[in-house]
């Protein structure tokens, strides 16, 4: 038997609680104390893991409503990144003081998860206090890095990637202007760049260098490590570089030793092993000659995205606290043992710095579902008016009719029979149209009265594992995969979901997300729970609006974890561009707020909604235009407004346009060029 996702206490005690909700979204496991449920049922961020101190996201969004700012947006907690940098930095220097290490230790952000400039300039600002730095991979991020570092030359910076000649020389020239750069060789033709430059500027550079071990890595990126990896030297390599250093009397330049272990690291055991190999390395360098004072562990530290701590690709078996002290004690064990200083520790943790810190709020367009009701009357008449009514869709009556929970698998047995003999004779030509419909509704409604009593009793048969993703409802939702959750898509990474309001409230559907995009592969049909990876996620049903009944009541969710390489990695699929972005930070109450409002005091302009908020926001980045991702694939929005008037003056001309609807269409294309790439209401 498998157990279902609904909460078994739900039923027992008859009661919905946000506690219920925060068991069936998992927020604690994968949270990580970062978000909660309120009393109100509304999700919450917490960006100093404080309970005390909470942003309601539902206030937030409708805040941000009030200012013009629709979703989808992206919010950026500010409160969570520093959090993270400091938690980090506070896990090392813990390990270092119980292992009595000699060294210190340095997180260097690797721009290339999430190069986003705000980001990237809180990391720089908070790097001068905690002594982290960057880490650039490319031509554009060196500039870009250089230009972050502007004043704080002791911030260290790391180089990693393919470097051509022109990379190396700004590097060197970086140097001479008094910055804490270092390249990384990769490749040995980067390492004669390195010295011809150093003696064309007469500067003493210092230098890293990437060694390939034999440890693997391990998880979705194993391959990325190990001897077959992209980047860094052979050992053999290694020393011919030393090597060719000396014989240019630069021995003293090799300051750092580089490896990768692999990124998002499932299993402490492989870090463990790869970091005893390359202490190794890194002592029989030191005793050859080497200027050794860095050991760079490099990325690895993996974020616990299903929440189940365990070796799985979606989440990691160690804390933040395991990490650290692993790595200082594997350095230190290995370097006293080998009669080497310890050395400066550096890592390149940037999906475990910034992972946590973004969250997604996209709104629900609307919903397709499979009826619960069979409209059996309907199927009466329908019947009536056949012929011979068809033995197939007696036989679903039948088998609906008498469903309880003593007889489930055996009549969703006799239904599946019966929906198929339906098909078939379909397909022949024996059965009306009517007729199929009312099979097709029967058997949808059999399914849903199944999943109803096996929820009841908190399990399911394995036979009808497969029942809730078949019947789950497809919500619409105002975004793109491809965009947003580029991950997803291509390598089937799972990110908490979950609605941030209504939490008060049972889920009583099942549902998969479907973007706006016209691709099928523009859904999200798997979700996080714990290491089970469910086909469908419990959602509430969508509300008629009370003075509207045509129209569904607001109803959002929000996707977390997403700041670590989704916004760079984000494509321009049916030209929908970068969403809103906005920048929050927790504000604390002002008790002097109540008494101006009740003063009726305006010049704040805040009402006494505004004056309770919990939140500010420091920072709003309007998404992309239309005009603007025209651009990126080579349209000029001039171009296109002459063509259309063009196209409009000759319809008014030949009469099939009148000038008022000609002036409209003009109108509502220049409003079109100008506004957001998503549905707007």
């Amino acid at each position: 038997m498998a157990t279902l996702s609904i909460p078994k206490n739900a039923f027992l005690h008859g009661r919905w609680s946000v506690e219920d909700a925060a068991r069936l979204y998992g927020l604690n496991d994968w949270g990580k104390g970062y978000f909660g449920v309120n009393a109100k049922g509304h999700l919450t961020c917490m960006p100093g893991k404080n309970p005390a101190e909470q942003i309601d996201l539902m206030d937030l969004i409708e805040g941000l409503q009030d200012r013009g700012i629709t979703t989808p947006v992206l919010l950026r907690f500010g409160g969570i990144l520093e959090h993270r940098l400091r938690e980090i930095r506070g896990a090392f220097d813990k390990a270092i003081a119980d292992h009595a290490y000699q060294g210190g230790y340095s997180c260097v952000y690797p721009i290339k998860v999430n190069q986003q400039r705000h980001i990237c300039e809180e990391i720089a600002s908070l790097g001068r206090e905690l002594r982290f730095g960057l880490e650039a991979g490319s031509k554009p991020e060196l500039l870009a890095v250089l230009a972050l570092t502007e004043g704080q030359d002791e911030m260290p910076i790391i180089c990693n990637g393919f470097k051509d000649d022109e990379f190396i020389e700004t590097v060197i020239l970086a140097t001479k202007l008094g910055r804490n750069i270092i390249p990384v060789v990769e490749k040995f033709s980067e390492l004669e760049l390195i010295v011809k430059h150093a003696e064309r500027y007469n500067v003493r550079p210092k230098i890293g260098i990437r060694v390939k071990l034999g440890t693997r890595g391990a998880g979705r990126w194993e391959s990325s490590a190990g001897a077959r990896s992209k980047f860094g030297l052979f050992i053999t390599e290694v020393i011919e570089a030393l090597e060719y250093l000396k014989a240019r009397n630069m021995a003293d330049c090799l300051h750092l030793l580089h490896c990768h272990v692999g990124s998002q690291l499932f299993d402490i055991r492989q870090l463990k092993n790869a970091i005893n190999e390359l202490t190794h390395v890194y002592a029989e360098l030191v005793r050859l000659g080497a200027g050794m004072k860095i050991i760079d562990v490099g990325g690895g530290m993996g974020v616990d995205y299903d929440g189940s701590q365990s070796a799985w690709s979606s989440s990691i078996n160690y804390t933040v606290d395991e990490y650290a002290s692993d790595v200082v004690y594997r350095i230190k064990t290995v370097c006293d043992d080998a009669g080497v200083p310890h050395p400066m520790i550096m890592s390149e943790s940037g999906r475990a710095m910034v992972a946590y810190g973004s969250v997604l709020i996209v709104n629900v367009l609307g919903k397709s579902t499979f009826h619960d009701e069979p409209a059996m009357d309907r199927i009466k008449s329908d019947l009536a008016n056949e012929k011979e009514p068809p033995q197939p869709v007696l036989d679903l009556i039948d088998a609906y009719e008498r469903l309880s929970d003593r007889n489930v698998l055996e009549a969703y047995h006799d239904s599946l029979q019966a929906r198929d003999e339906a098909m078939s004779l379909f397909s022949l030509g024996y059965m009306s149209l009517p007729m199929r419909a009312a099979s097709e509704r029967l058997f949808w409604a059999i399914g849903r009265k199944v999943l109803e009593l096996c929820a009841k009793k908190g399990e399911i048969p394995e036979e009808l594992e497969n029942l809730p993703e078949t019947l789950s409802d497809i919500y619409f939702c105002n975004f793109s995969l491809f965009q947003s959750m580029p991950d997803s898509w291509a390598i089937d990474q799972l990110f908490p979901i979950a609605p941030i309001h209504r939490l008060d409230e049972e889920p009583t559907r099942r549902g998969i997300m479907a973007d706006i995009t016209c691709d099928s592969d523009g859904k999200v049909d798997n979700f996080v729970d714990k290491r089970l990876e469910k086909k469908a996620l419990e959602l509430h049903d969508l509300r008629p609006m009370p003075d509207n009944p045509a129209k569904t009541e607001p109803y959002y969710l929000g996707v977390f974890l997403l700041g670590a390489y989704q916004e760079i990695l984000g494509d321009l699929h049916n030209l929908l561009g970068d969403t809103h972005a906005v920048h929050v930070s927790y504000r604390r109450p002002d008790p002097s707020d109540h008494a101006h409002t009740a003063a009726g005091n305006g010049a704040t302009g805040a009402t006494g909604a505004e004056s309770d908020a919990t939140w500010s926001i420091d920072e709003v980045i309007e998404g992309d235009t239309v005009k603007e991702v025209l651009s990126y694939v080579q349209y000029d929005d001039q171009d296109m407004r002459r063509a259309l008037r063009r196209d409009v003056e000759r319809a008014i001309k030949a009469n099939r346009l009148a000038p008022a609807e000609g002036k409209s269409l003009l109108a509502f294309y220049e409003r079109g060029l100008d506004g957001y790439t998503y549905l707007e209401e």
